[in-house]
C-alpha cells in the first residue's frame, strides 16, 4: 500500500488527512503522506491502518468467521458500543463518559444482558440460540 499523493503532487482526497490521522496518529500520518512510501501488509497492520493480516488462501474463511461472530452478538449492545465510539470522536471525555453511563444503564436492562451474563456464568457460548428460543 502506499499514500501516493506526493509522488504526483496532489495534496490528498476522499478525506484521507482526516481519516488517515486518526487511525495512525498525527505524526505516522505526516511521514505517510509526505513519504509516499510503499508498505506491506504487517506495517500496515501495526499501524492500524487494517485491523488483520491474513493469508490470501485464508482470506474468505476469516472474513466469513468474523461476520458469523458480529451476526451471533448482542445487536443492541453493538448499536451503543457504536455510539459510544461515534461521539468519542467529537464530544469531550466527561460528555462521552455521561453517554456511555447512559447506555451502561440501559444495557444492564435487556434480557440480552441478562442471558449473556447467564451464558458467561454457566460457560456456554450458545447465546443467541437462547436469545432466539432455541433449545442449545
Amino acid at each position: 500500500m502506499t499514500i501516493g499523493y506526493a509522488r504526483i503532487a496532489l495534496a490528498g482526497d476522499y478525506g484521507i488527512s482526516w481519516l488517515l490521522t486518526r487511525l495512525a496518529g498525527t505524526a505516522r500520518a505526516r511521514e505517510l503522506m509526505f513519504l509516499s512510501e510503499r508498505i506491506d501488509a504487517r506495517r500496515c497492520e501495526a499501524l492500524g491502518l487494517v485491523n488483520r493480516v491474513v493469508p490470501d488462501v485464508d482470506l474468505q474463511n476469516e472474513a466469513f468467521a468474523l461476520a458469523r461472530a458480529l451476526a451471533n452478538g448482542p445487536a443492541s449492545a453493538y448499536a451503543s458500543i457504536k455510539d459510544n465510539l461515534d461521539l468519542a470522536l467529537s464530544a469531550d471525555f466527561l460528555t462521552t463518559l455521561d453517554h456511555e453511563t447512559e447506555r451502561m444503564v440501559a444495557a444492564a436492562s435487556t434480557a440480552q444482558h441478562t442471558e449473556a451474563v447467564r451464558a458467561f456464568i454457566e460457560k456456554r457460548s450458545q447465546l443467541r440460540m437462547r436469545l432466539l428460543g432455541a433449545s442449545p
